[in-house]
């Protein structure tokens, strides 16, 4: 069976990306950094809104909407995810490369706001969702605190538990 993915101009879209063999690359905060500059790098040639994002050991979640006319969200995932590696093996002190990602990624194609929501709420809460605290605020790989200083969460929000009807992140 061939998969398909879903591309809309200018559309959201939530994804999942999982490192290979679920190694918490992602524990080393020098690897977050290199994640996130290379996120950076990517968008200034090839714009994208990054709606929400947090960052795991394992895996990470993220919303993005891509600019009007444009649904190459592939080549960019492609691009990160070649970058990340390859910034990773520059400074890994191995003798062999080293493979950050499993080869494939899940995406889900945003439908209204309540979808939205659902999966803005879902990114967030990921951290107590795997037990890594037991509160979203304590987690510091996160949009999260972003959201609380634009005044859309109250800083306690999710410590009391979040109950979600789909595993929306199919982790």
């Amino acid at each position: 069976m061939r998969y398909r993915r879903a591309y809309a101009p200018g559309g959201t879209f939530f994804f999942t990306l999982v490192t290979k063999n679920r190694y918490p690359f992602f524990n080393d905060s020098k690897n977050v950094e290199i994640l996130g500059q290379e996120i950076r790098n990517i968008c200034t040639d090839r714009p994208f809104r990054m709606d929400a994002i947090v960052i795991l050991p394992d895996h990470i979640h993220c919303l993005w909407t891509l600019p009007k006319g444009d649904s190459d969200y592939s080549t960019r995932w492609r691009l990160i995810k070649r970058a990340v590696t390859q910034k990773i093996n520059s400074v890994n002190t191995a003798n062999f490369p080293i493979s950050v990602w499993q080869s494939r990624y899940w995406e889900h194609q945003i439908r209204d706001a309540f979808d939205l929501r659902s999966h803005v709420e879902y990114i967030h809460y990921n951290p107590v969702k795997h037990g890594w605290v037991k509160s979203v605020r304590y987690w510091p790989y996160s949009s999260f605190h972003k959201y609380v200083q634009c005044g859309e969460y109250d800083r306690e929000w999710g410590t009391n538990g979040i109950r979600f009807e789909d595993d929306i992140g199919k982790e």
